[in-house]
């Protein structure tokens, strides 16, 4: 047994950033394409595109930029202010799961008390 939590962070009354979100950013980042990205989430592009805008329009900060070059480093990646978000929302998650953890165990620690031991049975012959 253990605890799973769903933890969001709240925009306003409707857009939610939660553990999948982070797992967008997470992939825009490794893979530098948000087509990509969202492919590894069988998320579509047009969903995926429109919810980033959403995100940074409720956010009041750009999460994302196209690098321009054709090579290698070109696609798109996260800002600056949106790694420190991604980063602050994992040590926050982090910290949730930590709590969690720790109140599940002492909930649903077995505790063995005198009162409640039960005497050796006798083996019968």
């Amino acid at each position: 047994m253990r605890p799973k939590l769903r933890v969001w962070i709240m925009f306003g009354e409707d857009l939610k950033f939660g553990a999948g979100r982070a797992r967008l950013l997470e992939l825009i980042d490794e893979m530098k394409s948000l087509r990509q990205a969202a492919q590894a989430l069988d998320m579509s592009y047009r969903n995926a595109w429109g919810y980033l805008r959403d995100l940074e329009q409720a956010a009041g900060f750009k999460f994302v930029e196209r690098v321009p070059g054709g090579g290698p480093e070109s696609g798109m990646r996260l800002t600056r202010p949106a790694k420190r978000f991604l980063e602050r929302y994992q040590k926050f998650r982090s910290a949730m799961d930590a709590t969690a953890r720790q109140q599940f165990n002492r909930a649903f620690a077995r505790r063995v008390s005198a009162t409640t031991r039960r005497a050796p049975v006798a083996k019968r012959r």
